[in-house]
């Protein structure tokens, strides 16, 4: 198991959501995908398209409108 980040930040979708998708590709199941994001389309989009494809979850917002999505990949 491993911790991957990914740096969106200053990208606005479709971009964030579109590096997270082939980021995720490359990693192992039980792997760890954190990605940093500061565009709000982005903090909706690519929650929602890791939850659709069965992944586990997590948001943590580390400063004013900059958050970690937090995502473990189970298949």
């Amino acid at each position: 198991m491993k911790e991957v980040m990914l740096d969106c930040l200053g990208e606005a979708c479709p971009v964030p959501l579109v590096k997270t998708e082939n980021k995720l590709k490359e990693l192992a199941v039980g792997d760890f995908l954190i990605v940093q994001i500061d565009h709000s389309c982005a903090m909706k989009n690519v929650p929602e398209w890791a939850r659709k494809e069965g992944h586990n979850v997590e948001i943590e917002e580390v400063d004013d409108g900059e958050w970690e999505i937090i995502i473990e990949k189970t298949k």
